[in-house]
C-alpha cells in the first residue's frame, strides 16, 4: 500500500522576551519535549493570518507579525519521527513575534494534540528541554548576530 503524500505549509512564532522563548510542551510515548506555537496554514489564509489565529488556538494570545526569520523544510520519510501511513513534506516559515496580549492559556481553543502546557524557557535552556525542531537550537542562538542563513534545508 502506497503511502498518501502531503505537502503542508506551516507558520511559527519566535517569541523571545527578556532572554526567554515561549514553547508550547507536549508529551507523547516517548517523553515530553517541546516545540514553537504555530501551525498549518489553510488554504484561504496567509501565513501571518495563520500564525495569528494558531497562536490564539494554542497559547491564547495575539501576536503581531514581523520579520521572516526562517525556512525549514522537513521529509518525515528522511528523519526519525516517519509516519507509518503518509509521507510529509512540510515546509515551515519562521516569523519574529511580538506579543499584543499576554499568553494565557484559559483563551486557548485549539490546543495542539499531546499539548499540556505553554512556558517560557532561556534560550540557553533548549537543548535541556527536548526542543524541537533541534536544528532551530543553533539558529536561535546565532538570532541577533543574523549569522544564520534564511533558508535552513531539510533539517529536523
Amino acid at each position: 500500500m502506497e503511502k498518501k503524500k502531503t505537502l503542508r505549509n506551516s507558520a511559527k512564532a519566535v517569541i523571545i522576551r527578556q532572554g526567554q522563548i515561549l514553547l508550547i510542551r507536549k508529551a507523547d510515548k516517548d517523553g515530553s519535549y517541546t516545540v514553537l506555537p504555530g501551525g498549518g496554514q489553510k488554504f484561504d489564509e496567509t501565513l501571518e493570518q495563520a500564525l495569528k489565529r494558531e497562536v490564539l488556538e494554542e497559547v491564547g494570545a495575539e501576536v503581531e507579525v514581523g520579520k521572516l526569520l526562517y525556512i525549514r523544510e522537513y521529509f518525515s520519510e528522511k528523519h526519525e519521527f516517519a509516519f507509518k501511513d503518509r509521507a510529509l513534506h512540510q515546509i515551515e516559515f519562521f516569523f519574529c513575534c511580538e506579543l499584543i496580549t499576554e499568553a494565557d492559556p484559559t483563551r486557548a481553543n485549539e490546543l495542539d494534540s499531546n499539548q499540556k502546557e505553554v512556558v517560557w524557557v532561556t534560550l540557553s535552556e533548549l537543548e535541556a528541554v527536548n526542543f524541537y525542531p533541534a536544528a532551530m537550537r543553533e539558529a536561535l542562538s546565532h538570532l541577533e548576530s543574523d549569522k544564520s542563513p534564511v533558508y535552513l534545508g531539510d533539517c529536523n
